[in-house]
């Protein structure tokens, strides 16, 4: 299965090429999530390939890997209907208060087989499930968090260098906020918890959002000290 568009095959000198410009602009513009995907790609082989391994070993990972789940509307629209205690229903609320689609993710282009780039994309798809889980907001401060314990998961480059050009973007106020309080919960949290990419999201939508968090070792993230 193509996972979405056409993927482009890329030498050495391309790839850094399209590595350090991709870097380049992620920097200028954290809100580029085609150059942060880019990034992510060309400098993530080595981590993608480490997930693949863990996700082989495990019960839920190779299930992922024989289905193929994709997080798209036409396959996880059924959150919306959901208990409202549920997972589910929690996934559905954070994007439906932020008008999010699950179909906005650009698509993998410079992973090399069909099964890495299945999981570059099965890793880009989860993000908003992690979001639900660890509650952290979608703004600078919670997507850097939220990197944090990505880096902590898998290892990719581009979660390190997107914390360091988020923090480098905070005011005096939230740089403080960010390494007082966010960033040793997302430390210990991202340590603590299970192989995020193990976990096959939409067979748990109906589960208790607090039953989830308990099996997977998630701790939310706590509201900052008044």
């Amino acid at each position: 299965m193509m996972i979405g568009g056409a993927r482009v095959r890329l030498n050495g000198w391309q790839q850094a090429a399209v590595a350090m410009g991709s870097a380049i602009g992620a920097l200028m513009d954290p809100r580029r999530a085609d150059l942060i995907a880019a990034l992510g790609e060309t400098t993530g082989k080595p981590a993608f390939e480490r997930v693949l391994e863990r996700m082989k070993k495990s019960p839920e990972g190779q299930a992922i890997l024989l289905d193929r789940p994709r997080v798209i509307s036409a396959r996880v629209g059924h959150a919306w209907d959901m208990p409202a205690n549920t997972f589910g229903a929690a996934y559905a609320k954070f994007m439906g208060s932020r008008n999010f689609s699950p179909d906005d993710r650009p698509p993998v282009r410079f992973m090399e087989t069909d099964e890495l780039a299945y999981v570059a994309m099965r890793a880009r798809e989860v993000h908003d499930f992690w979001h639900t889980l660890f509650s952290l907001p979608t703004n600078l401060i919670g997507e850097s968090a939220l990197k944090v314990i990505e880096f902590e998961q898998m290892f990719l480059p581009m979660c390190l260098l997107s914390v360091i050009g988020g923090t480098a973007r905070f005011s005096e106020k939230q740089r403080a906020l960010f390494f007082q309080h966010y960033f040793p919960w997302a430390t210990r949290a991202g340590m603590q918890c299970t192989d995020l990419m193990c976990i096959y999201y939409e067979q748990h939508f109906h589960e208790d959002l607090d039953d989830v968090r308990k099996k997977w070792g998630i701790v939310p993230a706590p509201p900052p000290r008044q």
